[in-house]
This record gives C-alpha cells, sequence and structure tokens, in this order.
C-alpha cells in the first residue's frame, strides 16, 4: 500500500526506531508510547488488521511479541506486559496496517488497565538508549 505508514516504514522511506527484524517481520518503538519501550509489532506484507492475517503470519507476529515482552521485562525492568491488537477504527485502530502493541508496564506507571492509554513524549536519545536495551534482550 503506497499511502500507508507502516508500509512506507517497512520500506525504509520513513525512518524508525527498530528493534527486530526477520523476513516476515518488523518491530519498531512506538513514536507516541505509551510507556517507555512500547513496540509495534508488525507483519511486512500489508494486511489491514488481525483478521485478514494469514495464520501463519499471524502466528508469528504473535511470537515475536512475546520475545519482545520478555526483553521488556528483562532489560527494562517492566512489572508486566500488555498485548494488544485492534481491528477496525470502532475499535481503537488508527492504522489500518495490522500491527501488536507490546507495551511495558510498571509499578504504579499511573496508566489506566482499561484501553485508554495515554501518550507519552520520549526524547529521542531516549528512544535510541530504549531501542538498544530492547535489543539486548532479544
Amino acid at each position: 500500500m503506497d499511502s500507508c505508514i507502516f508500509c512506507k516504514i517497512i520500506r525504509g522511506e520513513i525512518p524508525s526506531y527498530k528493534v527486530y527484524e526477520d523476513e516476515l517481520v518488523i518491530a519498531i518503538l512506538d513514536v507516541n508510547p505509551s510507556s517507555n519501550g512500547h513496540t509495534l509489532v508488525m507483519p511486512k506484507e500489508h494486511f489491514s488488521d488481525v483478521t485478514t492475517t494469514p495464520k501463519n503470519i499471524l502466528d508469528h507476529c504473535f511470537e515475536v511479541s512475546q520475545v519482545i515482552a520478555q526483553a521488556q521485562i528483562k532489560q527494562l525492568h517492566a512489572t508486566g506486559v500488555n498485548i494488544i491488537t485492534n481491528a477496525g477504527k470502532s475499535a481503537g485502530q488508527s492504522v489500518m496496517h495490522f500491527h501488536i502493541h507490546v507495551i511495558p508496564r510498571y509499578e504504579n506507571d499511573g496508566l489506566d488497565i482499561s484501553l485508554g492509554f495515554p501518550i507519552k513524549k520520549i526524547e529521542n536519545k531516549d528512544m535510541l538508549l530504549l531501542c538498544d536495551s530492547i535489543k539486548k534482550g532479544i
């Protein structure tokens, strides 16, 4: 999809903080994170959401999400992780390219345990540190 922002990131047209990549999947830090280390896992091929993604790719995306979550716990000392995907605008999906949010949680992090996650601004230098830290745990 030419206009899809995630497809542009995957093609290298838009810079990103890449945490993980293989032949099927890319994982990047969310530039509008809910917490330090908030990562997006997505297939390189464009599928609109979880309901249209082939099972083998879906399975692989969730396997990578588990590895990212384990790295966030180990490297960022997260005490929990939310793994969330939204399907459709009414469910809160804002980019129509299937992706999974892997959101590290911390004691007293101030985030609502519901789906109403606020956006947290993080400086570029801190994004690089977070990205490198997660990579070390993979």
